[in-house]
């Protein structure tokens, strides 16, 4: 009988099934809901703006199409096919390409880290949403300072710009009552209790979400996918009513074809597409991972990456139509009102909704969409990492309560290295993982030995192939020819350009951090760069034979990941015949 599937034998009634998605739908919803982030609002509209508005959209399509989209389908199907985790996956089709697994599952830690904080933070303005009157809306708290600016009043724009050191509500509720923030990473200060609370609230729902696994991940994702778009398509409606919205919009889309020519603005382009789309991780390889065997992922994948590239175009109408409105309050221009990252969510935004009728409800509503667009990226990425250790052992592993002790363990890791996030300095901290940790020139890096591993050493027509085996489709040859040429030279020039490109993190556009800064950052950064090396220096010392029969082994699939399927049981069928006729002669 044919095995269904490229993945481990398991033994024994006492190991648990890995179990499959309930459902197509949960599978594209938690999809959907991985890839669809913080950077589809509030990253993507910004770029857009400073990057010459419409023009910048042919670097983004340029990226999505020779990197994005190979990529996106090349990861799902390597899950699919497998049926392994981000880690156990490279041990079937290319061992000697193992520490890719390792290094994605590092970069997966240090963001869980990192952007839960960011979900405590949108959490705490929700609760503060409930006010009567919002924090952010005025000077009379007791946290503002003499130089605070209520924008919100008649008359006090032409104020805010003539005083060199004023500041407006928003930002010094961000600054002095979130984070209360100190004056350098030199100094930690004390814990921030409230956002401590925050917090914790955040690590306890999305354990919740993803305790039992993909049988509890595949219901929640009915809602926390769905509901941002609610929220999302309520906020465009709203903006685009306002006034001003139509100068947000044009600024926001207005071409600047000269910005072509900046190598930065294609660079930036290519970072905004890795992380938008969750490559280079194995997030796609796990969620592929749950599909049944004959799922048509290629399908899946080119609907996927539309829906994605789609959300960030229609959040920057949503962004940038509210931006307008403050621009067009406070008599300034976008320039000056304009913001990406946290500036934008956290100061820029919630300045904006202060200024509009009802502004509780805006505030609600935005702050509830933000949540729910992070929650399900950071659940999904702990389901990652924990079906790609549970897939390591399953024997051990996969037995009753032990998922959830393990996954109790990571969180509570992460939660205790996190701790130091929510001081007075950890602002900075949160910046130098974010900057170091988690940014472009990994992904860059796994990408790339990623492609030349798949199309390379393991075979580009093998892998369309085994498209063909899965979904019954023969994969455009556009696929083979960008896993074999494009995405990985493409990749490679961005690699590289962006350490030619490199400048040193800075805070607020003022604060340089020390030099012991700098070198705990380029540390956090080759962790997990040097895993994929040195996990392949690793194999080859501790093999037998000559070097290079070493290095011929662990470039080979296991037996079981050598053939399709449907290739496996006409090889079978022939036997068989053979056989057959062996017996009656």
């Amino acid at each position: 009988m044919v095995n269904k599937k490229c993945g481990p034998k398991r033994q024994g009634v006492e190991v648990e099934e890995r179990g499959h998605w309930g459902s197509k739908t949960e599978f594209l919803l938690a999809v959907a809901g991985n890839v669809v982030g913080f950077g589809n609002v509030w990253r993507f509209p910004y770029l857009c703006y400073k990057n010459g508005g419409g023009a910048f959209l042919v670097p983004y399509l340029v990226f999505v199409v020779t990197c994005g989209v190979p990529l996106f389908l090349l990861e799902t199907t390597l899950g699919q096919y497998t049926q392994e985790g981000g880690i156990t996956c490279w041990r079937k089709l290319c061992p000697l390409a193992e520490g890719i697994g390792y290094a994605g599952q590092l970069i997966l830690f240090y963001s869980c880290m990192t952007y839960m904080l960011i979900l405590a933070w949108a959490l705490f303005y929700l609760v503060f949403s409930f006010s009567p009157q919002l924090p952010w809306a005025s000077c009379d708290n007791y946290w503002n300072t003499a130089n605070c600016i209520d924008l919100t009043a008649q008359n006090k724009t032409r104020e805010w710009t003539n005083q060199t050191n004023a500041a407006s509500a928003a930002t010094e509720f961000w600054e002095r009552r979130v984070l209360g923030i100190s004056g350098g990473i030199e100094e930690m200060g004390s814990i921030r209790w409230d956002l401590l609370l925050c917090l914790v609230a955040m690590w306890v729902i999305c354990y919740f979400c993803i305790w039992k696994g993909v049988k509890s991940t595949g219901k929640v994702v009915y809602f926390t996918a769905t509901f941002p778009y609610v929220m999302l398509l309520i906020l465009l409606i709203r903006g685009l009513s306002l006034p001003g919205a139509l100068q947000g919009v044009l600024y926001y889309l207005l071409p600047d074809p000269s910005r072509l020519t900046d190598p930065q603005v294609w660079m930036e382009a290519g970072s905004q597409i890795l992380f938008s789309y969750s490559v280079g991780v194995g997030s796609l390889t796990v969620l592929g991972s749950y599909n049944t065997y004959n799922n048509n992922c290629y399908r899946d994948c080119l609907w996927l990456c539309l829906l994605n590239s789609g959300t960030s175009v229609v959040a920057g109408f949503a962004v940038f139509s509210v931006l307008g409105f403050m621009a067009h309050e406070q008599g300034v221009s976008i320039a000056e009102v304009a913001e990406s990252g946290p500036g934008l969510a956290f100061i820029a935004y919630p300045q904006a909704v202060a200024m509009m009728p009802l502004p509780q409800l805006w505030s609600i509503c935005f702050f509830v969409m933000l949540i729910l667009l992070g929650v399900d990226t950071r659940f999904v990425a702990m389901e990652v990492v924990t079906t790609s250790i549970i897939d390591m052992f399953p024997k051990l592993m996969r037995r009753y309560g032990r998922r959830e002790l393990f996954l109790l363990l990571f969180c509570l890791t992460c939660f205790l290295f996190q701790l130091v996030m929510v001081t007075e300095g950890g602002m900075y901290v949160f910046q130098m993982f974010d900057y170091y940790a988690c940014n472009g020139a990994c992904i860059l890096f796994l990408c790339v030995f990623e492609t030349v591993a798949l199309g390379w050493i393991f075979g580009a027509q093998r892998l369309c192939d085994i498209i063909k085996d899965m979904t019954g489709v023969h994969a455009n040859p556009f696929f083979k020819f960008s896993w074999l040429y494009l995405t990985p030279v493409v990749l490679l020039i961005s690699f590289i350009r962006s350490f030619v490109e490199y400048q040193p993190l800075t805070f607020n556009r003022w604060y340089v951090y020390p030099a012991w800064a700098y070198a705990c950052g380029w540390v956090l950064t080759f962790s997990s760069i040097l895993l994929v090396p040195g996990w392949a220096l690793y194999k080859l010392a501790i093999g037998t034979g000559s070097l290079s029969q070493r290095f011929h082994h662990l470039c080979q699939p296991a037996p079981d990941c050598s053939l399709t399927h449907g290739r496996e049981t006409e090889l079978q069928n022939i036997g068989e015949e053979v056989q057959h006729c062996l017996s009656s002669s």
